[in-house]
């Protein structure tokens, strides 16, 4: 192909154009054809020629640069109208298309275009370098470098007269794809490029903006998606159900989300999103909300983790979710425990009740964690659920204490020795869920109080299936609530390593002072400490036998030798022994009988004689009728003794024989068994001491408040009180205000003349 000769340096604008023009035809229309580098270095070179030449330029406000006078603003304005003639051109065949057919043809030129603007600017760079340069920086306005110049002029000249058909035809195009036709979605992706791309600053035209996407393509857009989804939801809802129309809302939130990533600007994800969360979910909220019930009982988890999923993206929305959740999860336990309660609280299975509340609380515990991914809404709801049914249920009916107590004993029949006791392993992770339970309790002080009084039993009665168990237990309760809490719990276990260490002590002593003969019988004992242990003094006097007399006597001197200031306190009522016996005629060995020391007392009086009466027997032990009753009782039911001339265990002059054809299949007879009244009364002597301990806190709360604050409202005591008690047990009003009324007349408080509802501190 033949070029037109290069025009000698100096020559005028018409000609240098003329040259020119060729040049960039040649790179707007023809590029395709390609470009020789001698002709690009032509043309370049006649630019520079042209911005250098004085002569030639018309600029009034030339200045010197190594040497070269510069110009350029006739090139400028030339290349303007260069620039408007070929747009008009590109116009008027665009408004022969619509639809498709004219995306297709705008894009194809869009990309045409801006290929050739890189070549224009960079074959104007002198140009650009010291005229444009220099204009900018005089504050010349409408002047930019030559590839802003191509935007500037796409916008003004094609942009601003076919933008409503191009973004009809875009519109089109994307709701055909919605409606599940496949599009070429490259044209959407060079379209919304070329919205991005005609985003100029006009104040500072090196910077790009947004605003040309977000008011022609964005704004129209989202509107539509608008309009779109309202209808298509309305209409999916009418005739599908709730389920479905989530699957749905959910695909199509998903399909919005691609169409970011494929084609729009990521600036349109929020807007855009936002306005389909508003559409497909606010809008019908009501609705969604009003199935999360069925959803429940049906227990269909992805369902309900869609509507999680999907009512998590609306402020607000999950609120009524978790409100329902609760009231759900508390009936539910309400139930579970219906279900198991009988007339009587005190036969029920301790096991069969935390087994029925932990059985609720796990099943709802997965839920959260699966289908509402442990938001922690859900699990505030799930706490407060399980708090209400736990503390408040069938079997609380009469106090809130029930729970406490029924969960501490489901603790003693894991850690007492048993058949049925779980393997190492599986005791630790039922001990786990224990605590699950023991978290929602609210009096923890009285599980506190049985569980001591349980633990006691076992150590005294060396019934501990396992120290490491026990100790696991402790653990878990100081993490819970604190060192203060199980303090007295883990000065049993010092107590009872003391015990071993005095016992062999006194072994010793003995050995060395009197010989095996003169031992009497063999002996153990246990040295607690009073505050530690929540043993009951015994309610009756006892005579211990001669046969151990000796042994109590010296022990006695040994252990004052030991601690001069101590005193022993014996509880018999606690003690047991092992009787061997020689009397049966059945048994050629004897048998041995375990029975408690009060049993111990009466049987061997039967080493003197074989029959006693009841006031006999009663002037020997010297114990009261209740307790002489109860132990004669077990001894006459096992056949033991005999009661003579039949009549009823404690009737005055009833008379007790010793059974010499007693028979068992067993050697060792075990008949030191508790007696149920005995437990009754003790259960009511704990929930006593209680509320005995209960009053001495809250008034302690009460002194150590006003001690801090000096003087204080009623009401404000009132409620700071509960709140520093409540990790403990959540003390009633009315009781709060009895200790109240105690340490007024004690003059630890008093009121404040003048002012009825308002205490000081009485220092």
């Amino acid at each position: 192909m033949s070029y037109p000769p290069v025009p000698p340096q100096g020559s005028d604008i018409n000609v240098t154009w003329a040259f020119l023009e060729q040049g960039i035809d040649q790179i707007m229309i023809r590029l395709e054809e390609g470009m020789t580098y001698k002709r690009y270095m032509d043309v370049y070179t006649v630019i520079y020629n042209y911005c250098t030449n004085s002569k030639g330029s018309q600029d009034s406000t030339p200045i010197q640069t190594r040497g070269a006078s510069l110009g350029g603003r006739d090139l400028y304005l030339y290349l303007i109208r260069y620039f408007q003639k070929h747009l008009e051109g590109l116009r008027k065949e665009c408004e022969q298309y619509m639809g498709v057919s004219l995306l297709e043809y705008y894009t194809k030129q869009w990309v045409k275009y801006t290929q050739a603007s890189g070549f224009l600017h960079h074959l104007f760079m002198y140009l650009n370098r010291h005229w444009v340069r220099r204009e900018i920086d005089e504050g010349r306005k409408q002047v930019n470098d030559v590839s802003t110049l191509t935007l500037t002029s796409w916008k003004e000249c094609l942009f601003d007269h076919v933008q409503h058909n191009v973004m009809a035809a875009v519109l089109q195009l994307i709701e055909r794809q919605r409606n599940g036709e496949t599009v070429e979605t490259s044209l959407l992706r060079n379209v919304v490029e070329s919205f991005v791309a005609l985003g100029v600053d006009e104040t500072d035209p090196t910077k790009s903006t947004l605003d040309v996407y977000r008011v022609h393509f964005e704004q129209p857009f989202v509107s539509a998606t608008e309009v779109y989804y309202k209808m298509e939801s309305e209409r999916f809802l009418s005739e599908n159900s709730v389920t479905e129309y989530m699957k749905k809302a959910e695909a199509r939130l998903a399909e919005e989300e691609n169409r970011v990533q494929m084609y729009l600007h990521p600036s349109t994800h929020r807007p855009l999103i936002q306005t389909c969360e508003n559409v497909l979910v606010r809008g019908h909220a009501e609705i969604i909300w009003e199935e999360f019930q069925n959803l429940l009982n049906q227990d269909k988890q992805e369902d309900l983790y869609r509507m999680f999923s999907l009512l998590l993206r609306i402020p607000d929305g999950l609120e009524p979710l978790r409100t329902r959740f609760e009231t759900h999860v508390r009936k539910a336990g309400l139930s579970a425990i219906e279900k198991i309660a009988d007339e009587s609280v005190e036969v029920l299975d301790p096991k069969v009740y935390v087994d029925a509340l932990l059985e609720v609380h796990k099943k709802y515990n997965d839920l959260v964690q699966s289908a509402f991914r442990g938001e922690a809404g859900f699990v505030a709801a799930l706490d407060k659920a399980c708090r209400e049914f736990v503390n408040r249920n069938k079997i609380c009916k009469t106090s809130t204490s029930k729970s406490p107590e029924q969960l501490a004993r489901f603790c003693d029949s894991l850690l007492r020795k048993s058949a049925k006791n779980p393997e190492e392993g599986d005791l630790e992770e039922v001990l786990n869920s224990i605590m699950t339970v023991f978290k929602y309790v609210e009096d923890k002080d009285v599980f506190q109080k049985f569980y001591s009084k349980m633990l006691a039993k076992r150590l005294v009665n060396g019934t501990s299936a396992s120290d490491d168990a026990e100790a696991s237990m402790i653990s878990k309760l100081k993490e819970a609530c604190g060192f203060e809490y199980t303090s007295k719990l883990q000065r049993m276990f010092t107590d009872m390593g003391l015990s071993k260490e005095l016992n062999d002590q006194f072994r010793e002593r003995m050995a060395q002072n009197h010989d095996a003969s003169d031992m009497g019988v063999d002996f153990s004992i246990l040295v607690l400490g009073t505050a530690s242990w929540p043993l009951q003094p015994p309610s009756t006097s006892f005579n211990l036998p001669d046969d151990l007399v000796k042994t109590y006597e010296r022990f006695q001197k040994f252990y004052q030798d030991k601690h001069s200031g101590r005193k022993l306190n014996w509880l018999f009522h606690l003690s047991k022994a092992d009787l061997r016996t020689n009397y049966a005629k059945a048994s050629r060995v004897g048998y041995t009988f375990q029975v408690s020391t009060y049993q111990m007392g009466i049987l061997l009086q039967y080493n003197n004689a074989l029959s006693y009466t009841l006031e006999e027997l009663q002037t020997q032990t010297n114990l009261n009728m209740e307790q002489l009753a109860g132990a004669l009782g077990i001894l006459v039911k096992a056949k033991v003794l005999l009661l003579e001339n039949g009549g009823n265990v404690g009737e005055p002059r009833s008379r007790y024989e010793l059974n010499t054809d007693f028979k068992s299949k067993k050697v060792r007879v075990n008949l030191n068994l508790p007696l149920k009244a005995e437990q009754k009364v003790e259960t009511e002597e704990t929930h006593k001491t209680i509320e005995e301990d209960r009053k001495l806190l809250m008034q302690a709360a009460i002194v150590r408040i006003m001690k801090t604050r000096k003087v204080m409202k009623h009401v404000n005591l009132m409620q700071e009180v509960i709140t520093q008690l409540q990790s403990r047990f959540k003390p009633r009003v009315p009781d709060i205000k009895k200790c109240i009324d105690v340490l007024l007349e004690k003059e630890y408080i008093e009121r404040v003349e003048g002012e009825k509802d308002l205490y000081s501190y009485v220092a």
